[in-house]
């Protein structure tokens, strides 16, 4: 199975080069999610380089992950913790972890990895199937930026550091968008592009009932912050009914 976009050149620098790993906002985000398993286990949607699953387990939670790319978790492995998580090696659309768990996680915009709006519904119905009754599926991510499109235009600027410009493309005929990274480092320049595809939080609700859930809680960011229309971001919360 290939590693995608996320080879073993992309793992290696993605903690460093794609953010998230700041202190406060890891200790938010797993301080949520440890009220939110109460106590049973969580199966963590591309588990990645284990930012949050590493802390989790720390807490007492057992954390098991799915991830698409062997190269991501290979970088897990080498942290402290990181050999005793469980993680199966596949789509979390399809890919089966063993047992069944009271929270089911995808944060950090991952939802967007998926490309089209079938492979969300089916991460949706993935999830139903390995919650218990009353269990939690949670995503965090973006509210689209479209606003700060100017009419006709495709292209947003989100980073333009001395070191890193990144710049979002845009096609709202069919909410597909690309993230194109440009790294200057020790004088030579890297350059990504990673595809996504931006979801609404009212689609999400819709593919959460598609697979028997419904929306529990939503909120702006891990603090709990009440989601508005200024909203830049949501932590969405469904049940499994």
């Amino acid at each position: 199975m290939s590693d995608g976009v996320f080879d073993a050149e992309v793992a290696a620098t993605y903690d460093v080069d794609h953010g998230g790993t700041d202190p406060a906002l890891v200790a938010a985000t797993v301080d949520v999610l440890t009220d939110l398993a109460q106590g049973g286990a969580a199966l963590e949607f591309a588990i990645g380089t284990g930012r949050i699953a590493l802390p989790l387990a720390a807490k007492g939670v057992p954390v098991s992950g799915i991830e698409l790319s062997s190269a991501m978790v290979a970088e897990m492995r080498k942290k402290p913790g990181g050999a005793e998580i469980s993680v199966v090696i596949g789509d979390m659309c399809e890919a089966r972890s063993e047992g069944t768990f009271t929270l089911v996680f995808l944060v950090f915009n991952t939802i967007d990895n998926l490309t089209t709006q079938d492979a969300q519904v089916a991460c949706f119905q993935s999830a139903a199937e390995h919650l218990e009754a009353g269990g939690r599926f949670v995503i965090e991510t973006q509210i689209p930026p479209l606003q700060r499109l100017p009419f006709g235009e495709t292209h947003v600027t989100f980073a333009h550091d001395p070191d890193h410009w990144g710049v979002d493309e845009f096609d709202i005929s069919t909410q597909a968008y690309s993230s194109h990274h440009v790294w200057m480092k020790d004088g030579k320049t890297q350059h990504l592009s990673v595809p996504f595809r931006y979801t609404w939080p009212s689609e999400l609700d819709l593919m959460a009932r598609l697979a028997g859930m419904t929306l529990e809680h939503r909120w702006a960011d891990w603090d709990r912050a009440p989601f508005t229309k200024d909203s830049t971001k949501h932590v969405s919360v469904w049940r499994k009914l």
